[in-house]
């Protein structure tokens, strides 16, 4: 015991005895040069191919997804001079597939923790450290693309769906700027960076920076660039942004649109553009239009749109009724500038005497915790593996999908518009290894240094997801204390969108939450809480731990769920089996914690296997009483001889 805590103390000294590093420790910087967050939209030339929303398809994208130039380094003071450079030789350097985490494909060790923080050896972590910087892995990539000549007088955009831990960007040699938050888009202006031909882009990612804190997530740790990357170009008056609010009257058969629409201006002079929206319904009609000037005498014009759609076809996670909105920006001379679509559904939720309603009427959320998950990939998932996930999940009868505990790519929001699930769209905010001591130096959710990081990655969130109606809930995050940082982001969520309640576990009963959502509550506790309490509805966030052989009381639970009016359901704890692929001399298995590394590796074991399905998204016995429980059908023997069932 002496030893071991002898070692502890040296390693905390380690990190204490030096300056935290400018920007690897410092959560006072979350970017630099980044774009300010906007919801997910891809510009096209012609009305068809808006139709069609396939940035593939869009001549102002080019994807950068594929195999990269890859070098790999472990230590900071190893860190690579002018790799960015464009003509540094890479004769030495390797390949690596974009998007991937660095782990899987053989630089670094995946490590599997729960709770703690896999780059400290002991409980007595120290915020921003992230302990022994020469421990902390670096990857650099490489790729070159063309640009067109057709966009030289364009606005470009370098766009990484996600960079973890952190990156820092380069373009043709010269830095473009950095971001964290590894769940959300970073965006970059690289226009006076670019030129057409040939352009070089590099990439030096950090595996552990103080970001790390705030995703202490019950997951594999890994880093690298595990979502798509794309160059985008926009005119040099664009459409920045749009807000979609499209709810239901006080009756819930009329549709409410309220649009607001941003234009930006990169050039020295006044513009005048016009904005143009469009509902088609689903079978190509017009059902709504309107064309509003946009005067933008500095940078920045908006425009709203409001307008009341008769009887309209509601969007609900049974019958996902969706509409498409078009938007068409057009220059002075009336010359079309953009043009784009997104798909769209009038629902309303809301908390209503102290009930969760959607659409005006209560429902029951039957409902599963998700992590990014493939067990060939890693944190690496695609719209075929998203796919996979919702149709199995109807056919165990799941309504709802809490995204745990970050916000997922943004095509899972248009499949789960489509497929009809109610998501809770949850930020990139976990530091559960911290605990939940308000006191000075303990939790981060009430240490006024991370405040600025909290409201970051909420925004983040907000921004871009904001548009679909399939996110019914926002939530602040998981398990990292309440305090000042959570007053903070509550308020930021509620300031910009009244359309929909926001949640948070570690709030319990204080003001910012707006629905009890506790996690692994006994059935005889929320039994209480319903006769207790009629202000807000009780959603387990987490609860019936699918770990093993489990879900035997899953029943007892609904029983007692249908009882109460105030009780609205939860969501197990998790989805799928967190297991990697591997093969060894006996055969395939499916790897967790501590099976990859030396043995001083840290590792919570196999308690990352608790999922309804397995990895391969195969379904166990327990997956059967879920979908038992979960079935929105059921009978009751009133008197079997006399026929009588109901």
């Amino acid at each position: 015991f002496r030893l071991i805590y002898v070692i502890f103390l040296v390693s905390a000294l380690q990190a204490q005895d030096r300056p935290p590093h400018p920007q690897l420790e410092n959560p006072a910087i979350q970017g630099i040069n980044k774009e300010y967050p906007h919801a997910a939209f891809i510009s096209y030339d012609n009305r068809q191919n808006a139709l069609l929303n396939d940035k593939s398809k869009s001549s102002h994208v080019i994807l950068l997804n594929g195999i990269w130039k890859f070098n790999f380094v472990a230590g900071v003071s190893n860190r690579l001079k002018n790799f960015a450079a464009t003509d540094f030789d890479l004769s030495n350097w390797k390949e690596i597939p974009v998007p991937s985490n660095m782990e899987i494909q053989g630089y670094g060790v995946p490590i599997y923790v729960n709770v703690g923080y896999e780059f400290y050896p002991a409980w007595n972590f120290k915020p921003p450290y992230i302990n022994d910087l020469e421990k902390n892995n670096i990857g650099y990539y490489r790729r070159d693309f063309d640009m067109p000549k057709s966009w030289k007088d364009q606005q470009i955009y370098i766009h990484f769906g996600s960079i973890k831990s952190v990156g820092f960007v380069w373009i043709n040699g010269q830095k473009v700027g950095m971001s964290k938050d590894s769940k959300t888009p970073q965006e970059f202006d690289v226009t006076k960076y670019v030129k057409p031909g040939k352009n070089t882009i590099a990439v030096e990612v950090f595996r552990w920076s103080d970001a790390s804190y705030l995703e202490c997530q019950d997951f594999w740790r890994l880093s690298g660039i595990p979502r798509e990357v794309y160059v985008y170009a926009q005119p040099k008056v664009r459409l920045r942004d749009f807000f979609v609010r499209s709810t239901l009257d006080e009756n819930y058969i009329n549709g409410v649109f309220d649009l607001d629409v941003e234009l930006k201006n990169h050039t020295n002079k006044k513009a005048k553009y016009s904005a143009t929206y469009e509902i088609l319904d689903a079978a190509g009609k017009s059902v709504a239009s309107e064309t509003k000037t946009v005067e933008i005498t500095d940078t920045t014009g908006t425009v709203n749109f409001k307008t009341t759609i008769p009887s309209v076809s509601a969007w609900s996670a049974e019958i996902p009724n969706l509409y498409t909105l078009m938007l068409t920006m057009k220059d002075a001379s009336g010359n079309t500038t953009e043009i784009t679509s997104v798909k769209i559904g009038f629902r309303t939720s809301e908390i209503k005497d102290g009930l969760f309603l959607i659409n005006g009427k209560r429902i029951l959320i039957k409902g599963v915790d998700l992590h990014e998950f493939n067990p060939n990939t890693g944190q690496v998932t695609d719209e075929k593996t998203t796919m996979l996930d919702m149709e199995r999940m109807k056919q165990l009868n799941v309504n709802a999908i809490r995204l745990s505990h970050y916000p997922q790519p943004d095509y899972f929001y248009d499949l789960a518009d489509r497929y009809g699930f109610y998501i809770i769209d949850e930020a990139n905010i976990e530091s559960h290894g911290m605990g939940y001591d308000r006191s000075k130096g303990k939790s981060l959710g009430n240490n006024p240094d991370w405040t600025k990081a909290h409201l970051f990655r909420t925004r983040n969130m907000v921004e871009r997801d904001k548009n679909h109606p399939s996110i019914v809930i926002w939530s602040l995050g998981n398990e990292a204390g309440n305090g000042y940082n959570f007053y903070q982001t509550y308020l930021l969520i509620k300031n910009r969108d009244n359309t929909r309640p926001a949640q948070y576990e570690q709030a319990r009963l204080e003001w910012n939450t707006d629905i009890f959502c506790p996690m692994y509550m006994k059935i005889s506790d929320i039994e209480k809480y319903a006769q207790k309490y009629n202000d807000r509805p009780l959603i387990l966030c987490e609860y019936e731990h699918a770990m093993g052989n489990s879900e035997g009381n899953l029943k007892d639970y609904w029983e007692t769920i249908e009882k109460y009016p105030n009780l609205q359901g939860g969501l197990i704890w998790d989805w799928v089996d967190q297991g990697l692929a591997a093969k060894n001399e006996k055969g395939e298995y499916w790897a967790y914690g501590g099976d990859y590394g030396p043995k001083d590796t840290p590792s919570d074991g196999n308690f990352c296997i608790n999922g309804v399905v397995f990895p391969d998204r195969s379904i166990k016995p327990h997956s059967r009483e879920v979908k038992h429980v979960y079935q929105n059908v059921g009978f009751k023997a009133d008197d079997l001889s006399a026929g009588k069932i109901t």
